[in-house]
């Protein structure tokens, strides 16, 4: 039975055959799994805290990290763009990575010792001796992004990896002076992430970092192919397809009171002149993958060629650098605030 709801005349073929080809017992019964989740996290919240990194005091004025996502591949393009990271971190200095989702293609893996996670990720950075701090993207879910238990193998996977850093489908974590919110974009986009929502908002409101930075899969604004949240493929008004949900998580708990959020999913480097009630935007998905830029949000710097941004907070002063995968900076925005 498919689900009875009237799209707009103007909806494209291909985003018609996207939402009808999802049962309505289907996606009830993923949804369902969304749930259990959620629910797992309300039972222990602990467990969405990882412990502090040994090799980084929480009292350290300075953190220097990479942010890239829609990687998992194990394509010579990765592979480059991995070793243009080993290049500036040698030069600069890195502390850990945030890997922005989508991190095994095309439907993410079936279990911890799935060898995607050795070919997509554990080889491409095996030269990058920090952690990375991992969030889920759509094809980390599977088909259409709604096979939970897939996701949950990556969080799974926490527990073996040297590298991978990720206790919950969404989690916490300070370094330094900064609070990280690490957010599952996708249970917001199929609108099952009232825990999410209720639990993040209260990490934000009672956190008294300097610095506060949110990082998820989907963007809340981009001129890449899938465009801006409640607006994803130029479509408005269609259920989950068109992105209410991570445009209503973001005006809710993140928007006015991080600093920065970090996304992929469009396979590109933007930073948006448009903030989010003072949010500033990045979109940093161009980590294996790019595609076009055709939106016409006003930015400070966008490029479709391969990348990945590098972060260095110290005291009151953030800096990102925009780098290609040749390791060249091809832009630098500094962002100040009183202490």
């Amino acid at each position: 039975m498919e689900l009875d709801i009237k799209l707009p005349h103007h909806t494209p073929d291909t985003v018609k055959q996207k939402y009808h080809r999802l049962s309505t017992a289907r996606r009830l019964q993923r949804l369902a799994l969304y749930s259990l989740l959620a629910l797992l996290a309300a039972c222990d919240n602990s467990i969405i805290t990882p412990p502090p990194e040994p090799d980084q005091p929480p009292e350290a004025n300075t953190i220097k990290f990479v942010a890239l996502g829609d990687t998992g591949t194990g394509s010579e393009n990765q592979y480059a763009v991995a070793n243009a990271i080993q290049q500036t971190c040698e030069t600069q200095g890195c502390d850990f990575a945030l890997l922005l989702g989508d991190n095994i293609y095309d439907i993410g893996v079936d279990g911890i010792d799935d060898p995607q996670l050795q070919s997509k990720f554990e080889a491409p950075y095996r030269n990058l001796n920090f952690p990375f701090y991992v969030v889920l993207g759509n094809h980390d879910y599977g088909t259409a992004g709604l096979v939970a238990e897939k996701g949950q193998h990556q969080v799974t996977y926490s527990d073996i990896s040297d590298k991978w850093r990720m206790p919950h489908h969404y989690y916490q974590f300070t370094r330094a002076n900064t609070a990280f919110f690490a957010l599952d974009t996708n249970a917001q986009f199929w609108e099952v992430d009232e825990k999410q929502e209720q639990v993040v908002a209260d990490w934000i409101n009672q956190s008294t970092a300097p610095w506060k930075i949110a990082f998820g899969h989907h963007p809340y604004r981009s001129n890449g192919p899938h465009g801006n949240a409640g607006k994803y493929e130029g479509i408005s008004g269609i259920p989950y397809i068109s992105g209410d949900g991570v445009k209503d998580f973001a005006e809710n708990v993140w928007c006015g009171k991080a600093d920065l959020y970090l996304s992929g999913h469009d396979h590109s480097r933007q930073w948006l002149e448009p903030t989010c009630q003072g949010t500033q935007l990045i979109v940093s998905g161009a980590g294996a993958k790019t595609t076009d830029l055709k939106g016409d949000n006003a930015v400070l710097f966008q490029a479709d060629t391969l990348g990945f941004v590098h972060i260095t907070i110290t005291g009151g002063q953030l800096n990102a650098q925009f780098i290609n995968v040749n390791g060249d900076v091809e832009f630098t925005h500094t962002v100040n605030k009183p202490l």
